[in-house]
């Protein structure tokens, strides 16, 4: 990956390559989930405490190997275990948990001692080949470097996901050796052992093959993205969602709809974000942890924790940041900030403001270019605005400062002390006009031409 971050790590479409592994795997509701760390496990393991707080680590100090591997992952549960054996690959995001239900289903069905997850792909590079007898049945799995041209020539691979009787896995893993170009335990001459102990060995073959891709640079990443993305969004429009261009609409697993949402090119929809029955998002929106009320509409928007009532109104070109509530049918307009603000319903901050650690009141306008002034410098301070207010375009809220319900404040005024319900504040200096000015000043100029031909006075009785 080129990377100071772990290939496992790296994270497409809101979760870690692993933590699609995991949640995968968690579908078939296991006794046990062990995952085997190794480079840079100091980091691997802190984020898989966050993500699967009961998943256990196994540590592999060095590499010998995917058979030695699972030993270590065997020893972490105390050695060989009854049950079946599921292994899989940290960096394979788009396994699914169906498919993992199907290998386990098949395993037990057919009484294997191991059944190997395979695929037919249009390009077997770099993968394990699947060698069958002639009636069909698995007999060994070559990899690569170790193939001969006839082998290469084999389209079904290895997925390096498997099914394993718990107890004849570990007692093979006993007599994997390492006479290979690598000098590596292979798991996957675990196979060939228990083949030739009389152990039935089958197959299980994946439906779609993109699902066993392993990441293994930053182009596969990007590609398993787009793939991933595009199963999202199939899932969201078949439940009632209308994606309008899906090439331009990016979400994450994490992301959940109502019907009749529409979603709008150009859009980005990340983390716990919801968007409830009839809203439109788009365009160009991104919207992080987000929740959106029916019938509400997001456009233009960059929102990260925002709740947005049920028919409000954002937008375009709005930043709602963490804090923000929005009532029922309130509007947050064009180039409007919020913050950590509560804004009633029916409440409107239509232009060019920012609304930072307030509370806002039912049915009141704020006008524009108006900021409410939080930050001395040192400590934030919270602002209230009542119901049914007016307040003027350019004000400045000086926090902490109380306008109460139904009051009025004058076009450009600085509030720095409260306002009484029903009262009309002013606070800006009397405005006087000198008049000439402009033709003392500004002889000759175009402004004094123009104020000359406007009074019908020659500049010098201005």
């Amino acid at each position: 990956m080129k990377s100071a971050t772990p290939k496992v790590l790296h994270e497409i479409c809101g979760r870690s390559l692993v933590g699609h592994v995991l949640a995968a795997a968690r579908e078939l509701e296991p006794e046990n989930l062990v995952v085997v760390v190794g480079h840079a496990r100091e980091q691997v393991t802190a984020h898989l405490a966050e993500v699967d707080s009961q998943v256990r680590t196994a540590v592999q100090d060095k590499q010998k190997g995917t058979g030695h591997a699972v030993r270590m992952g065997l020893e972490e549960l105390g050695g060989a275990v009854d049950g079946t054996v599921v292994v899989v690959c940290g960096d394979t995001p788009l396994l699914t948990g169906e498919t993992l239900t199907k290998l386990a289903a098949t395993h037990t069905e057919d009484g294997n001692a191991v059944t190997v997850l395979t695929a037919e792909v249009p390009d077997a590079t770099g993968y394990g080949r699947i060698v069958r007898d002639a009636g069909g049945a698995v007999t060994a799995i070559v990899e690569h470097k170790d193939a001969t041209e006839e082998q290469l020539a084999i389209r079904e691979i290895n997925s390096g996901v498997f099914a394993f009787d718990g107890r004849l896995l570990a007692d093979a893993l006993g007599k994997v050796r390492t006479n290979n170009s690598q000098g590596e335990e292979y798991l996957t001459d675990v196979l060939g052992i228990l083949r030739e102990a009389g152990h039935r060995v089958g197959a299980c073959v994946a439906a779609d093959h993109r699902e066993i891709a392993g990441i293994n640079n930053r182009v596969q990443l990007a590609e398993a993205r787009r793939i991933l993305n595009d199963r999202l969004l199939t899932a969201a429009m078949l439940s009632g969602v209308t994606v309008v261009d899906p090439a331009t609409t990016w979400v994450d697993v994490t992301v959940t709809f109502e019907q009749d949402v529409t979603v709008l090119p150009g859009t980005q929809l990340h983390g716990a974000t919801h968007l409830a029955e009839g809203s439109v998002v788009g365009p160009n929106s991104r919207l992080t942890d987000t929740k959106v009320g029916a019938g509400a509409r997001v456009d233009n928007t960059v929102s990260d924790g925002a709740v947005v009532g049920p028919q409000a109104s954002v937008g375009p070109y709005a930043y709602l940041r963490p804090g923000t509530r929005l009532g029922l049918k309130s509007k947050v307009g064009t180039y409007v900030e919020t913050k950590n603000a509560r804004i009633g319903e029916g409440t409107k901050v239509p232009h060019l403001s920012y609304v930072g650690d307030a509370t806002i009141g039912e049915y009141t306008n704020i006008g524009a270019a108006s900021v409410f002034v939080n930050y001395d410098g040192q400590d934030k301070h919270h602002t209230t605005v009542g119901s049914h207010c007016r307040t003027g375009s350019d004000n400045m809220f000086v926090a902490p400062v109380t306008i109460g319900d139904g009051a009025y404040t004058a076009a450009g005024s600085v509030i720095t002390r409260d306002v009484p319900p029903g009262s009309l504040a002013v606070a800006r200096g009397q405005q006087r006009n000198i008049e000439g000015w402009v033709a003392r000043k500004r002889p000759g100029s175009a402004a004094a031409k123009a104020a000359e031909a406007a009074s019908g006075k020659p500049e010098s009785e201005g």
